[in-house]
């Protein structure tokens, strides 16, 4: 690691290989705690570039513990959080509006690192169970039409390194990676990311694979659309901006998407919207969200995936799969 971090002091790159070794010795414990909060830092001072990202991505898939769910042509709707917004669990809640409108749903997250309730948090404070147990995740998917991919059941090794990542409570490189390193190797995937940048080096990744992806950024600063202003959207075919009015809503304000202070306080709106309490602007986002992903899935208009977004959520369907879950998980 001192050779590492003296390349990195020096103002060098590593190259994909460097990267893939440094994150594979961490994880075996090779390296102090003192040594891994350094290296982190580093990338908290400067930029990730897509060859080092690309090298830390090949590390955690070649660790992880792999799923084969391929049968059930699953989409995987995760945000790297990291933007400090502090919005409600919005891209959680779309995976429950994608299973009740029948499209399959792998969800990969974790807890909470630098927000106050990431989706593992809210989930468990719910009852969902995490299990790595393929049986478990398959009758989760037949019953409900989701199955939850709790992170650090499925990347062991990166035990070494998330208290770290809580003590620093800030991003770090690890927020760009999370939806990259889904276990199940999702077909289909819908990435927020928390900046412009981040999202043209997620686009040139994703170009050199097999997943039909959509990978947005909201223009003021979130990792998912939030109708607080237009965001970019990026997929294999396409690169647009997406407006409010191109949904027929009207512009929000942040504090209409506000997560609370509290898990208790994110798992009451998280309820309020699935059983529909939630205010209009709630739901909205949700369904904007989803619609995107219902689009990414089924390859019909953003306009008709949002038309079954909205009927997943209105019918209730999107609560029963969650409920169903719920009952999975006793």
């Amino acid at each position: 690691m001192k050779e590492i971090l003296n390349k990195l002091i020096g103002h060098q790159l590593l190259s994909r290989e460097e990267s893939r070794r440094v994150l594979i010795e961490m994880a075996s414990g090779t390296y102090n705690t003192s040594q891994i909060a350094a290296f982190l830092t580093v990338y908290m001072m400067r930029s990730v570039t897509t060859e080092e990202l690309e090298g830390f991505r090949d590390a955690l898939l070649e660790l992880c513990l792999a799923v084969d769910l391929s049968e059930y042509k699953a989409i995987d709707l995760c945000g790297t959080g990291g933007d400090g917004k502090n919005t409600f669990n919005i891209s959680t809640l779309a995976s429950f509006v994608c299973a009740g409108a029948g499209v399959p749903v792998t969800k990969h997250g974790n807890y909470g690192v630098s927000s106050t309730c990431g989706s593992s948090n809210v989930l468990e404070f719910l009852g969902i169970r995490f299990s790595p147990d393929v049986d478990f995740l398959k009758k989760s998917l037949d019953g409900a039409g989701i199955c939850i991919l709790h992170a650090p059941l499925f990347h062991p090794a990166m035990k070494e390194v998330a208290p770290i990542r809580r003590e620093l409570g800030v991003k770090t490189f690890f927020n760009m990676l999370g939806p990259m390193v889904n276990p199940a190797f999702p077909k289909y995937q819908m990435v927020g990311v928390f900046n412009l940048e981040l999202a043209r080096m997620y686009g040139y990744l994703y170009q050199n694979t097999d997943k039909t992806y959509s990978i947005l950024h909201g223009l003021d600063g979130y990792d998912e659309i939030t109708l607080t202003g237009p965001a970019k959207i990026l997929g294999n075919t396409v690169e647009s901006v997406l407006n409010p009015e191109d949904f027929g809503l009207p512009k929000i304000t942040p504090e209409a998407i506000y997560g609370g202070q509290s898990i208790e306080e994110a798992a009451q709106i998280f309820i309020d919207v699935l059983q529909g309490k939630g205010t209009k602007a709630q739901e909205a986002v949700v369904c904007v969200n989803a619609a995107v992903a219902i689009s990414t899935a089924t390859n019909c208009s953003l306009t008709e995936g949002y038309e079954k977004a909205t009927q997943s959520l209105e019918s209730r369907s999107a609560h029963k799969s969650f409920k169903k879950l719920q009952a999975l998980s006793a």
